[in-house]
């Protein structure tokens, strides 16, 4: 039965019960009472469902700007860097050199692409294991030179082909990870899409980390979730909500530091709003990060990840 379907049969069961309420005698207020809670938290349960799996919709945008329309609107002198210096380029990652409010700072950014053909180009934004090498690179690269690291997250998870698993894709990813929680310059991500599962973390473990309102951040995807706990991709809305992976719940969580607010109902259709809310969110937390030194930022981010979720001891029974 559809969640439509029975809230409609609930709304009818309460009619059907004021109707006949006081008549004969009839005390069913009780029933009306409870009847109506029972439908107050169906109607929220399915509104939170619907928010949850509005917002991966609109992550998921066709027409929902990507890390290129970012780039071209904030950075000056974009001076893109190409290959891991083993393999090859991976059309994913846009990584290179860039002035950003009159300062260099390294960019590494994930690339959906737009037009179909773009897309095939960038691997609809899913990385190989030379993409994230590649990153690596950069990071190196950047630090090496004292420059901040910039990071555009838009991925629906790493490249799940066989060659990927060949070229030891989950050794990359936390390479990735390893190198940039070590870096000792500042570094700044932002969600502006799909924040996929370890394809995403692998460039956005940094000193702080902003979403766009209506972005998502997963360890797996709604479908993925969905064929997994109840075998039936059909129910990727109601893993959506299970998965909490809105900014709203990110930030509730402790793993983002800001929701950053979209023009209109949505980046894709108000791209200067949101870009000049992104820029003044980067641009305060650079400023804010260069204020410290290197043990101090070190110190400060290794506290931030720590800190990331909760555990519970819990005691060894002893033998009697």
């Amino acid at each position: 039965m559809s969640e439509e379907k029975t809230l409609q049969e609930l709304r009818e069961q309460i009619e059907q019960l004021e109707a006949l309420n006081s008549r004969n005698g009839l005390d069913l207020s009780r029933e009306i009472d409870n009847l109506t809670e029972k439908l107050a938290e169906r109607e929220k349960d399915t509104k939170e469902k619907l928010e949850e799996w509005d917002k991966v919709n609109l992550a998921r945008h066709p027409d929902r700007p990507g890390s290129e329309e970012y780039l071209d609107y904030l950075m000056e002198d974009f001076y893109p860097l190409h290959g891991d210096r083993l393999i090859g380029d991976d059309g994913a990652l846009i990584g290179g050199l860039a002035k950003y409010n009159g300062e260099t700072v390294m960019v590494i950014a994930q690339n959906k692409g737009g037009e179909v053909e773009q897309s095939q180009q960038s691997n609809f934004g899913m990385l190989r294991s030379e993409g994230y090498r590649k990153a690596q690179r950069l990071m190196k690269l950047a630090e090496t030179f004292q420059f901040p690291v910039l990071t555009l997250i838009d991925t629906p998870g790493a490249y799940p082909g066989k060659e990927a698993e060949e070229r030891n894709i989950g050794g990359m990813i936390a390479k990735s990870i390893s190198e940039m929680v070590s870096l000792e310059v500042p570094t700044v991500a932002a969600v502006i899409g799909e924040g996929g599962s370890g394809g995403a973390v692998a460039i956005g473990a940094a000193d702080r980390v902003v979403m766009l309102e209506n972005s998502i951040y997963s360890v797996i995807s709604p479908e993925g979730c969905a064929a997994i706990l109840w075998e039936d991709r059909d129910k990727a809305d109601e893993a959506a909500r299970a998965l909490k992976l809105t900014a709203g719940h990110a930030q509730d969580l402790g793993i983002i530091d800001e929701i950053i607010p979209e023009g209109g109902s949505g980046a894709h259709e108000d791209f200067e709003t949101t870009a000049d809310n992104l820029d003044h969110s980067l641009s305060n937390h650079l400023e804010e990060l260069e204020n410290y030194e290197e043990d101090q930022l070190l110190a400060k981010r290794r506290k931030k990840y720590r800190s990331i979720g909760s555990f519970k001891k819990v005691m060894k029974k002893e033998q009697s």
